[in-house]
C-alpha cells in the first residue's frame, strides 16, 4: 500500500540499520548487548589478538572473563525460547549481530560453548543436560584427514566409484556403549578449551563404518572431556579471530554409554543436518555484524580525514564508496535473517541453504572490511585501527564453517536435485 508523507524525512534507522520498527523490548535487548560488544568484548577482543595462543588461555587471560560475563548477562537460548517464533528469531539475529560487531573470535567461541546443551535439549536428554551445564563446549565435525568429505550428506556428491572417507576418528557403537578412537583437527572452535563437546563422528554399529552405497555410518554424541583417555590440545597460532581457541581433541578408548548418543545409525545425517542447520545460521547473523563493525569504522573516519581542500565526506567518490559498502552490509543482514527464519521456521531445514548463507555473509563482511581498510590507506595496514583486525578476522571466516566454495558447490548440487525433483519446472 502506497504511503504519502507530509515531508521527506530522513529514513528510519536502528543500530542494525534501516529496521522498519523494533519493539521497545527488542530495542533494550539490543542496546544491552551491544553495551556488552562495546564494553567487554571490544576490549577483550583487541587484548587477546596481541597475545599468543597460549597466553590467550592462561586463567589470568580475559577470555574468561568474556565468558562469565556472557553468563551473567543471560545470552543463552533460554531467554527467548519463551517468544513466538517470528519474534524469537529477530531477537536472536539482533544479538548475534551485536556480538559479531563486538569481536567475531569472541562471538564463535560464545556459540560453540553452547552446542553440547543445545544438542542435549534437542534430543530431550536430561542427563546430558545436567553434564553439560556451565561447561564451556565445542562442536566436534572437523576432521583433519577428512576435511570437506565431513559435510558430505549424500553418497552421490562422492567421485564415481569411490566409498566414502571415514577418517580416523571413529566411534564403535555396542549395546551398553560408544567407544571413541582418534583425532579431531585443530580446527575445532574451542577445542583448546573445551570441558564437552558434541561430536558428529563416523561408527561402526556391528556392520562396518560404510553403509551398502559406501557412505560412512555416524553417531552423534555427547562426551565429557573429564573421562579417561581425552587429551585436549593446544590451542594454535593463526591469522585471525585470534581470541576464539581453537585446537585438537584427541580420543584414545574413550568409552560412554550409548544412552550419550543424540542421533544414530538411520538418524545419524537427519540430526546432523539438523544441527548444521542451526549452527551455520550463526556465523551468518555475527558476519553482519563484522560487516557493520567495518563499515561504521570507515563512515566515521571519512567524515575526519581531509583530502584535497575536503573531507572525503563531501568527495562522490567517497559517497560511491560508503554506499557499497552499505549495500553489502544490507545485504549480509537480510541474508543472515532469512536463513535463521528458514531454519528456525521452515517445515524441512537444510544444510546446504544455511550455508551459502554463511558463505554469503563472510564473504560480504570481507569485502566490507576489505574497502574499510583501503579507505583507511596505509594507517589501515597498522594496529593503531581495528580495521586491520577485522579484516585479518572476516578473511578467517571464509575458511571457517565450511569453506566457501565447497559450501557453494553443495549449494548448487542441491538446486540441481530439487530441479529433478520437479522444482520451478512447473
Amino acid at each position: 500500500m502506497l504511503r504519502i508523507s507530509d515531508q521527506v524525512y530522513l529514513p528510519s534507522t536502528e543500530r542494525s540499520g534501516f529496521e522498519p520498527g523494533l519493539s521497545e523490548e527488542e530495542r533494550a535487548i539490543q542496546e544491552k548487548v551491544h553495551r556488552f560488544a562495546a564494553d567487554v568484548m571490544r576490549p577483550a577482543g583487541r587484548a587477546l589478538d596481541a597475545m599468543s595462543a597460549m597466553e590467550a588461555i592462561a586463567p589470568s587471560s580475559p577470555f574468561w572473563q568474556v565468558h562469565a560475563q556472557a553468563v551473567e548477562l543471560g545470552l543463552g537460548g533460554d531467554a527467548i525460547a519463551s517468544l513466538p517464533p517470528e519474534v524469537a528469531n529477530r531477537v536472536q539475529c539482533l544479538i548475534s549481530e551485536e556480538l559479531g560487531w563486538g569481536d567475531l573470535g569472541l562471538a564463535t567461541s560464545m556459540a560453540a560453548a553452547g552446542v553440547p546443551m543445545l544438542v542435549a535439549q534437542a534430543a530431550g536428554n536430561a542427563e546430558l543436560m545436567e553434564l553439560a551445564a556451565g561447561k564451556i563446549g565445542c562442536w566436534v565435525v572437523t576432521h583433519a584427514d577428512r576435511g570437506s568429505d565431513a559435510t558430505s550428506l549424500y553418497s552421490s556428491e562422492r567421485h564415481p566409484g569411490t566409498d566414502g572417507n571415514i577418517g580416523n576418528l571413529q566411534a564403535v557403537v555396542t549395546d551398553d556403549e560408544i567407544v571413541i578412537n582418534g583425532s579431531c583437527s585443530e580446527w575445532v572452535s574451542n577445542g583448546a578449551v573445551a570441558q564437552i563437546g558434541a561430536l558428529y563422528i563416523p561408527a561402526d554399529y556391528g556392520d562396518g563404518f560404510l553403509a551398502e552405497d559406501g557412505h560412512p555410518n555416524g553417531v552423534g554424541v555427547v562426551v565429557p572431556f573429564d573421562l579417561e583417555g581425552v587429551t585436549v590440545g593446544q590451542p594454535i597460532e593463526k591469522l585471525g579471530q585470534r581470541a576464539l581457541p581453537q585446537g585438537a581433541i584427541h580420543f584414545n578408548e574413550v568409552r560412554v554409554p550409548r544412552s550419550f548418543a543424540v542421533a544414530q545409525k538411520d538418524g545419524f545425517y537427519p540430526g546432523f543436518a539438523s544441527s548444521w542447520s542451526y549452527a551455520g545460521t550463526f556465523l551468518s547473523q555475527a558476519s553482519a555484524g563484522l560487516a557493520r563493525a567495518a563499515f561504521e569504522e570507515a563512515l566515521a573516519f571519512t567524515h575526519e580525514r581531509v583530502q584535497g581542500g575536503a573531507l572525503l565526506a563531501d568527495q562522490q567518490l567517497t559517497h560511491y564508496r560508503l554506499g557499497r559498502m552499505g549495500r553489502r552490509v544490507e545485504t549480509a543482514r537480510a541474508m543472515a535473517r532469512r536463513a535463521s527464519e528458514f531454519a528456525q521456521i521452515a517445515e524441512h531445514t537444510h544444510p546446504y541453504v544455511t550455508a551459502q548463507a554463511k558463505a554469503t555473509c563472510s564473504q560480504e563482511a570481507f569485502e566490507v572490511a576489505n574497502e574499510a581498510l583501503q579507505m583507511f590507506g596505509a594507517v589501515g595496514l597498522t594496529p593503531e585501527k581495528p580495521v586491520e583486525k577485522l579484516l585479518r578476522d572476516a578473511r578467517a571466516s571464509l575458511i571457517e564453517d565450511g569453506e566457501n566454495y565447497v559450501l557453494t558447490m553443495r549449494f548448487g548440487a542441491l538446486l540441481s536435485q530439487l530441479y529433478k525433483e520437479g522444482w520451478t519446472r512447473n
